[in-house]
């Protein structure tokens, strides 16, 4: 096993907590849009802490504010929180848990610990750190920036005045935006967005976030995306 040095493993701790907390902060939108939907501050802070998958989190209060049914919302929501379990496999060999560690483990398990973990898949020490402290970082940030967000919001008569209710659009263009890394994923990404737009005026929200994933399925069925 190759010796790390005291400043890489300082610079994988420095640069952990740095997205923990950059990703965390982002948790202040989901905590006021979620009060501006209905939710209470205590259904809003257990939610956070329980499903703990941004993108599951806006897709549930958003189509819950919306108007959509219990069905579509969850639906939607788990539709979209199910890319964790593919990295829980990929992260497998490397973490090597058992017992409660890998219950901790699939809570932690997100986009950024991930990321940070195969980015420093060179040594197997560092990449176990960087998952660990990345994972721990953004669920403190986000839980607290959560309660800020909630609290905050509910301070206001009306928080929609401020614009938070279009926090939901916003975020999803932010994560969907950095993965357009092909023509292939673009046509996929465009057809899906028209094909929800047709179907929204007709169908209670959710139902065409639903429909056009099949979009992508189907691409993935017919092996129309192949550097994705």
């Amino acid at each position: 096993m190759i010796k790390v040095s005291h400043a890489r493993r300082r610079s994988v701790t420095r640069n952990s907590i740095t997205v923990g907390l950059a990703t965390g902060v982002y948790g202040i939108s989901f905590g006021a849009l979620a009060v501006t939907n209905g939710f209470s501050f205590t259904q809003t802070q257990v939610l956070s802490l329980g499903l703990f998958s941004g993108a599951s989190q806006f897709a549930l209060v958003g189509i819950v504010g919306a108007g959509g049914g219990a069905f579509a919302a969850i639906a939607t929501s788990s539709l979209l929180g199910a890319r964790n379990g593919l990295y829980a496999l990929s992260l497998a060999n490397t973490l090597k848990l058992k017992g409660f560690k890998k219950i901790i483990a699939s809570q932690l398990t997100i986009d950024e610990s991930t990321a940070m973990s195969i980015a420093n898949n060179d040594d197997e020490y560092l990449s176990k750190r960087a998952f660990w402290i990345t994972g721990i970082s953004v669920f403190v940030f986000w839980n607290i920036a959560t309660a800020i967000g909630a609290f905050g919001a509910g301070l206001v008569s009306d928080p929609k005045v401020y614009g938070i209710d279009a926090a939901v659009g916003a975020a999803f263009l932010a994560l969907l935006w950095p993965r357009l890394v092909s023509k292939e994923i673009r046509v996929i990404g465009l057809s899906a967005a028209l094909l929800a737009v047709v179907l929204t005026p007709i169908f209670q929200p959710g139902i065409p976030v639903l429909a056009s994933a099949l979009i992508a399925v189907i691409a993935g069925y017919k092996g129309f995306v192949k550097n994705a």
